[in-house]
């Protein structure tokens, strides 16, 4: 907002100039002296590696002049000073007459204004414009006439004037369409739509939620930047055009136009590629929200497996995107520079060969990660066992696996190196308990009991969509120290299994608190022969006699 201020109390400072042009020329008295700087502007290449350029004056072209490529921005220069200082002779002064003359110097016309020399009129002249060099020398003398009185007529009162009351309208319609703009911006924010879910994606919900929600962020980071490039190009826009208005600012307006030539493509250039890497990743999400919430693949069994492979596919892919669009950007970057990419691509191509020999493991990682991810062997949030190491599967990319263990320490595996590889929450999980119940307990009791606490842990509305199937109860699997071994199978969502026995566990005490059946600890009888004691009896009071004797 505060930019905006200052444009515009520039822009009242060019319309109180307009308002009366000789005090304005008498106070800015350096307009008079800005002149456009050396441009190659239009060029275009000709026989014999002769380029073109164009001469300006007050930011307009005048006429054009050819040389060859190693002399023409030198030329161009030095007939651009004997322009500035003949124009600005010219417009000094009151007196409204010129005077062009064309003499014959060394076989070729040489053009003098007002008795000052500006350019000898050459053969890479006459051939540019396809005439003789007289010719072109009296089609130069023209439009030096014309540009030089048109340069005169918009240094008075009159055409500042009028030109001040464009300027007015053109601000007028810049803020306007700025404001209006920004307006649509935000009532577009206010007023979006939000997508309903339906019942069969209701229930998956979590997996949609978030899937529609990174969708819609991109999309609205798309839609900002946009909105942020629209209100730029208003006030730039506007901008270049109000100082073409006036002569003294329009060479600004070239020089600027000039400045940002280059700068300005690579700019649109990038804001194409992050612009494409953003609705990429909108179509990414959106294709992987119709996968996930297509009612022929959502079951109960697949369902948390989906929530976890969206992302690690997700975000895979974002990667190569992102990847491939930066190629673009950069190729088409280089194009814009006016470096020819057809070279760079054979060197990039063998640069890439010999990259690909010197790094075979990292092939190989790529390879196993490509594998891994469409095989589905394991995805972000899985938890797995490799060899000696294992834990919860924070990091998946094409190149490594990083697992955080039960001590916190984060590993990283490269992916060639995954061989054998334990999934212990792959599409469902199982909770494998063994619950000890004291010897002089009524078994068939004790397993309805075990069973009933299952099966009404599996109706309970909290835990009925993390248990998949009922539990099973196995029977009596071992005889223990403690006492009798019972095992009970529980089938869960991936990941669920610890939980669900925790929650399980606590159930089944308070059922066998309430029913009397105790648990067993650790105990250990010990039986002595009653004979045997009677005869060890014996034999000590005998001892005991004979000592007495002696």
């Amino acid at each position: 907002m505060r930019c905006r201020f200052i444009i515009i109390g520039l822009f009242s400072i060019l319309i109180a100039i307009g308002i009366d042009a000789k005090a304005g020329m008498a106070q800015f008295p350096f307009y008079s002296q800005i002149q456009p700087p050396s441009l190659n502007i239009n060029i275009r290449d000709l026989e014999n590696k002769v380029v073109a350029g164009s001469v300006y004056l007050d930011g307009k072209r005048l006429f054009s002049i050819a040389a060859p490529r190693a002399s023409l921005n030198e030329r161009l220069q030095n007939i651009q000073d004997n322009l500035s200082d003949i124009s600005r002779a010219y417009l000094q002064k009151s007196q409204e007459k010129i005077d062009i003359e064309i003499r014959t110097e060394n076989g070729l016309p040489v053009v003098y204004v007002n008795q000052q020399y500006l350019l000898t009129v050459t053969q890479e002249d006459a051939k540019l414009r396809g005439l003789s060099p007289t010719a072109s020398a009296l089609s130069i003398k023209q439009e030096l006439l014309e540009g030089l009185q048109e340069a005169k007529y918009q240094r008075t009162s009159e055409y500042i004037n009028e030109q001040a009351k464009t300027a007015a309208i053109v601000l007028a319609i810049i803020v306007v369409t700025s404001g209006g703009v920004l307006y649509y911006s935000r009532f577009a924010k206010k007023y979006s739509q939000v997508t309903t879910l339906t019942s069969a994606q209701e229930a998956y919900r979590p997996i949609t939620t978030l899937l529609e929600k990174q969708q819609k962020g991109h999309i609205k980071e798309v839609k900002r930047r946009l909105f942020q490039l629209v209100q730029i190009g208003i006030w730039a826009g506007g901008t270049l055009v109000i100082l073409s208005l006036f002569p003294y600012t329009r060479a600004i307006q070239v020089g600027i136009i000039a400045f940002l030539k280059i700068p300005l493509r690579l700019g649109i250039i990038g804001l194409i590629i992050y612009v494409a890497i953003r609705l990429s990743y909108a179509l990414i999400e959106r294709l992987t929200s119709a996968f996930v919430q297509s009612s022929t693949l959502l079951t109960p069994e697949t369902s948390e497996r989906l929530q976890l492979r969206v992302s690690t596919i997700s975000g895979v892919a974002k990667s190569i995107v992102t990847f491939l669009w930066l190629g673009v950007g950069i190729l088409l970057g280089l194009t814009a520079l006016g470096i020819d990419i057809i070279p760079l691509l054979a060197g990039v191509s063998l640069i890439g060969v010999a990259l690909s020999l010197a790094s075979q493991s990292l092939i190989k990682d790529a390879i196993n990660g490509f594998l891994i991810i469409m095989e589905d062997q394991y995805a972000l949030g899985d938890v797995i066992t490799v060899g000696d190491v294992g834990g919860l599967v924070e990091n998946l990319n094409l190149r490594i696996t990083q697992v955080r263990d039960a001590e916190g320490r984060l590993i990283t595996i490269p992916n060639s190196e995954v061989k054998i590889v334990a999934n212990l929450s792959s599409r469902w999980s199982r909770a494998d308990l063994n619950i000890p119940v004291a010897y002089q307990t009524d078994i068939d009791q004790a397993l309805k009991l075990i069973e009933t606490v299952g099966l009404d842990m599996d109706k309970d509305a909290v835990w009925e969509h993390q248990i998949i199937e009922p539990p099973d109860v196995l029977g009596i699997e071992n005889f223990g120290e403690r006492g009798l071994i019972i095992r009970v199978w529980i089938k869960t969502q991936p990941l669920k299994q610890w939980v669900v026995a925790r929650e399980y566990r606590r159930r089944l005490k308070v059922a066998f608190d309430k029913a009397g059946i105790s648990i067993p600890i650790p105990q250990q009888s010990v039986w002595l022969n009653s004979a045997n004691s009677e005869q060890r009896t014996a034999n000590s009071e005998q001892r005991t006699v004979n000592s007495e004797q002696l």
